[in-house]
């Protein structure tokens, strides 16, 4: 059986150069992710933080960095116990110019424990968060639905879908 793997691929009408900042930028990343900061000096090896509210909900590693075209870290998620069991996983973001006024971005998401919970959480996650970033940077505005207010909704609806898939 092959380890679970999310992937997801969309089309933004923006520049590498801003998709980029939209990423790796905690002012960026609050607006589309949940009102969630992102945090590092991304160099390989540094420590990533995601922080809401003043609390850490996530942490990583640099693994990769090659600025405009990849950045890949570890995802270890912080916020509750039933996801800190799991050892932590990969997030890998690609971004490709096609050469016209849009840039191929792909997230995969991989490196799980079989039987994750953690993955259960990102691949309802991701297409949200990656769906109000492309938003975001096309009509300068985010989905509502990832909103700060929302944070902590979205943490209960993982948690509870995680302790219901337990055992």
């Amino acid at each position: 059986m092959s380890e679970p793997k999310f992937i997801y691929v969309t089309y933004i009408a923006t520049t590498p150069e801003k998709l980029w900042q939209a990423l790796t930028d905690g002012a960026f990343t609050r607006q589309f992710w949940f009102g969630t900061s992102v945090e590092s000096d991304w160099s390989r090896g540094s420590r990533v933080i995601f922080r809401s509210g003043g609390e850490v909900h996530d942490t990583g590693e640099v693994l990769d960095c090659v600025p405009y075209r990849r950045l890949s870290y570890s995802w270890q998620v912080e916020f509750h116990e039933v996801f800190r069991r799991e050892k932590p996983s990969r997030v890998t973001f690609e971004l490709e110019p096609t050469g016209g006024p849009e840039v191929k971005l792909t997230v995969t998401h991989d490196e799980f424990e079989p039987g994750s919970k953690v993955h259960a959480a990102v691949s309802n996650g991701w297409p949200m968060i990656l769906s109000s970033l492309k938003s975001l940077l096309e009509t300068g505005r985010p989905s509502a639905s990832t909103s700060a207010e929302q944070a902590h909704d979205a943490r209960e609806r993982a948690i509870a879908l995680a302790e219901s898939n337990a055992g």
